[in-house]
């Protein structure tokens, strides 16, 4: 008779401890997305590496830079992986000239580009490591 009371109550068990680890309301689930302030080091770190691959990729004679940063996203997995919605413009500055953080936008008609772009960054910050996972970005 007590080993037919064993499997309910091992389930019961089960689903006590089943319930009590769920993720409630307001809290987050582990492994899972969540928001991340853009004045994070980290991500600006992925910020600037993906805007460094960016210009690297393109044709374009100009540098481009973040104009803002619409969303910033994370997720902890074996190192981090950022989720990036940035507005990018294109700038004065040619490929030829190094500092891209003073270059002014461009505000002529015809040279001025802007770009909404998705960009996806895998970072394992203890071996200081970047990868651009995913990128996307069509005309805004």
């Amino acid at each position: 008779m007590a080993s037919s009371l064993r499997v309910p109550l091992l389930l019961l068990a089960l689903l006590a401890v089943a319930s009590a680890t769920a993720p409630k309301q307001g809290r987050r689930l582990l492994g899972g997305l969540q928001e991340a302030d853009v004045h994070e080091e980290g991500v600006q770190r992925a910020l600037d590496f993906a805007i460094s691959e960016y210009n690297k990729g393109s044709n374009d004679a100009y540098h481009s830079r973040a104009i803002q940063v619409v969303r910033a996203r994370k997720q902890i997995v074996a190192g981090v992986n950022y989720y990036l919605d940035v507005e990018v413009g294109r700038t004065t500055c040619t490929k030829s000239q190094p500092n891209l953080a003073d270059c002014p936008f461009h505000d002529q008609p015809h040279l001025m580009r802007k770009a909404l772009c998705t960009f996806q960054i895998y970072s394992v910050p203890w071996q200081g490591t970047h990868s651009l996972t995913k990128s996307s970005c069509k005309d805004a």
